[in-house]
C-alpha cells in the first residue's frame, strides 16, 4: 500500500462517444479514503467513469490523477475458459517457481520469481476461502466455474494483489445470496479508496457516502443509500412545493395580464365613442387617448414582465424536480389459455446436471433458483435449443424467446435499430424507432452500435429485441434480468412482466423481484437435483415467511 493517503481525482474531464455524442464535459471529481457508492440512472456514464479512472479509456481532454495502486472489477467480466485459477489470481509464476525449488531446482531465476512470497499458495487459498471458493483448486480452469464464481475469482485476484484503490462495477450481478454476503463482507473490511457502482441495496447500505451522477455532474450525500433517499425525498418535496407555488403565480399573472388587456380595449372603445359623438374638442380627446394608451401600455408591459418572471421561476423550479424516466414496455398480445401445455421435458439429462421431467402450462410464472454453478443457465439454454441435452427430449408448443445473462442476442457491431430489425423483419424502420422510444432508446442513441452502450442500455436493447420479435413470445425465459438496471427500470420491468399473459420462466437471485412478479411455481436446482417446492422449503425464506437476513 502507498505511504500517503490514496486518492482519485478528475479535473475538467471531457469524454465523448466515437460518434461525437458528449458524455462528460469539464467534469470534476475527487474521491478520498472510504467507501463511495456511485449511483445514477442507466446511461449516465457510471461504468464509463470507472473505466476512465482505471485507465482503460482515455479522456478527450482534462486529466485523471491517481495516487496509489488501482484494482478494477468490470461489469461484463470475460475470462478465457482455458485459464487456470492460479493464472487468474496472478500467482502462477511464483507458485511454479516454489514447486521447482521444492523439487530441488536451485536456479537463481526460481528464487527471483518467488521473491519474499514463500506463502503464496496459503495466501491464495485463504483468499479463495474468504470468498467461498475453497472448493476451487488452483489447478482448475475458468471453464469449470460458473459466471458468479468467475466474478468472485476476479475479486479474489484483486484482494490478493492488495490495491490501494478498488473500483467495482455491479459486482453482485449473477451472485447467489451466499456469494453476495461474502462480497459484502469483503467490501466492509476493505481499507483504502473504494468506489462501487451498484443497484444492490444491501451493498449500498455499507458505503460511507453516495455520489449521484446526473446530467454530467456529481452531487454528494453523506451516509448510505437510506440516508441518500431520505435527503432526496426531502429535496423533491421542497421542489414540488416550489413548482406548485410557481404554477399558481403563473396563473395569477396570466389572469392579471388578461384583465389589463381588457381594460385597454374598453378604454379604446370608450375613446372611439367619444370621438364619434363630437362632445369634446379633438385636441383634448387626442391627448386623453395618448395618455390612456401610455398608461395601459405600461400596465400591460408590467404584467407581461411579471408573467415572464413567473414562467422563469416555474422553469427553474421544475428543473429541481427529478424526471427519472424508466422503460415503458407495452407487451404484445401473448395470452395462452390456462392449462395449455407450452413446454415439456421428458427424462432430459443436462450437461453436468440432473435428469428432469417438467411440464410448463399457460400462464405459469416460474422462478428458477439455486446457488452459482447449480446449472440454471444450462437448463435455460437447453430449453431454448442452444444446448442439446445429453439424453431425453424437449418439446415446445408455442413461440419461445430467451434473454440470456450475457445478452448474446445482440450483435455489438450493429446499431440498436438494426438488432431489433433482425428479430422483427416485418416491422418498418419508423415502427421500430417508435417502439424503441419506449425503452428510452431514442434518436442518435438508437443508431449507436450496441458495443458502445452502457450495461443498462444494452439490457434495454436486448429486451426490446426479444419482446418486439415476430412472432411475439408466448413463453418468455429470462436469465438474471435485473442485472445492471436502476431501481425505476426494475419497477417498470416488474410491472411489464406482471402484465405479460404468456408463460414466464425467470432465473434470478433477486428474491424481492421474484416475489413481486407473482410467481406461481418455484423450482430449485441444488446438488444435482431439480426440486419443486415453496420458497421456505427451498431455504429462500424462514418458515414464518420473513425475508432472510
Amino acid at each position: 500500500m502507498t505511504t500517503s493517503a490514496p486518492s482519485l481525482a478528475c479535473s475538467r474531464l471531457t469524454f465523448s462517444w466515437p460518434d461525437g455524442t458528449p458524455l462528460l464535459t469539464d467534469f470534476d471529481l475527487s474521491v478520498g479514503p472510504g467507501r463511495t457508492g456511485l449511483i445514477g440512472l442507466n446511461g449516465t456514464g457510471k461504468s464509463t467513469l470507472l473505466r476512465l479512472l482505471a485507465g482503460e479509456l482515455q479522456p478527450d481532454a482534462g486529466s485523471v490523477t491517481v495516487r496509489g495502486e488501482v484494482g478494477y472489477l468490470p461489469q461484463n467480466l470475460t475470462l478465457e475458459t482455458s485459464l487456470r485459477v492460479d493464472e487468474a489470481l496472478g500467482v502462477a509464476r511464483a507458485r511454479a517457481a516454489l514447486h521447482a525449488i521444492e523439487a530441488g531446482d536451485v536456479a537463481e531465476e526460481q528464487f527471483t520469481a518467488v521473491g519474499d512470497d514463500w506463502d503464496v499458495e496459503e495466501r491464495a487459498r485463504a483468499t479463495l476461502d474468504q470468498l467461498g471458493l475453497s472448493h476451487i483448486g488452483l489447478d482448475h480452469t475458468i471453464g469449470e466455474m460458473s459466471g458468479g464464481e468467475s466474478v468472485l475469482l476476479r475479486l479474489a485476484a484483486l484482494l490478493l494483489a492488495g490495491p490501494d484503490i478498488l473500483l467495482l462495477d455491479e459486482p453482485t450481478n449473477n451472485l447467489d445470496r451466499a456469494a453476495r454476503r461474502r462480497l459484502h463482507e469483503a467490501v466492509s473490511s476493505f481499507r483504502g479508496v473504494l468506489v462501487v457502482v451498484s443497484h444492490d441495496r444491501e451493498l449500498l447500505s455499507l458505503v460511507d457516502r453516495i455520489a449521484d451522477l446526473r446530467a454530467g455532474e456529481v452531487t454528494w450525500y453523506g451516509g448510505d443509500l437510506e440516508a441518500y433517499e431520505a435527503a432526496v425525498s426531502a429535496e423533491q418535496q421542497a421542489a414540488e412545493r416550489m413548482v406548485r407555488a410557481a404554477e399558481t403565480d403563473v396563473r395569477r399573472q396570466r389572469r392579471e395580464l388578461a384583465e389589463a388587456r381588457m381594460k385597454l380595449a374598453r378604454r379604446a372603445q370608450y375613446g372611439s365613442k367619444q370621438a364619434a359623438a363630437g362632445s369634446e374638442p379633438k385636441i383634448l380627446l387626442g391627448a386623453r387617448k395618448r395618455q390612456a394608451q401610455e398608461t395601459a401600455g405600461k400596465h400591460r408591459l408590467l404584467h407581461e414582465q411579471r408573467l415572464d418572471e413567473a414562467r422563469q421561476q416555474l422553469e427553474e423550479a421544475s428543473e429541481r424536480v427529478r424526471d427519472d424516466s424508466a422503460i415503458r414496455v407495452d407487451l404484445p398480445s401473448t395470452a395462452v389459455p390456462r392449462g395449455r401445455r407450452v413446454l415439456e421435458m421428458r427424462e432430459v439429462e443436462l450437461r453436468h446436471g440432473p435428469r428432469i421431467d417438467l411440464d410448463v402450462h399457460g400462464p405459469d410464472r416460474i422462478a428458477l433458483v439455486g446457488p452459482n454453478g447449480a446449472g440454471k443457465t444450462t437448463l435455460l439454454r437447453t430449453l431454448a435449443g442452444q444446448l442439446p441435452p445429453v439424453a431425453g427430449e424437449v418439446h415446445t408448443q408455442v413461440p419461445l424467446r430467451y434473454l440470456p445473462q450475457r445478452l448474446t442476442v445482440l450483435d455489438d457491431r450493429l446499431s440498436v435499430v438494426e438488432n431489433v430489425a433482425r428479430s422483427a423483419p416485418q416491422a418498418t424502420n419508423q415502427q421500430i424507432r417508435a417502439r424503441l422510444a419506449r425503452f428510452l432508446l431514442r434518436g442518435k442513441r438508437a443508431d449507436r452500435a450496441v458495443g458502445t452502450l452502457s450495461g443498462g442500455e444494452r439490457f434495454r436493447a436486448a429486451l426490446a429485441a426479444v419482446l418486439l420479435a415476430d412472432p411475439a413470445p408466448q413463453l418468455l425465459m429470462l436469465d438474471e434480468p435485473t442485472n445492471n438496471l436502476d431501481e425505476s427500470s426494475v419497477r417498470q420491468l416488474r410491472d411489464a412482466l406482471t402484465a405479460y399473459e404468456g408463460a414466464l420462466l425467470v432465473a434470478s437471485h433477486d428474491l424481492p423481484f421474484l416475489q413481486e412478479l407473482g410467481v406461481t411455481r418455484w423450482l430449485g436446482l441444488r446438488d444435482g437435483a431439480l426440486l419443486e417446492a415453496t420458497p421456505q422449503e427451498l431455504g429462500l425464506l424462514p418458515a414464518e415467511g420473513a425475508r432472510p437476513d
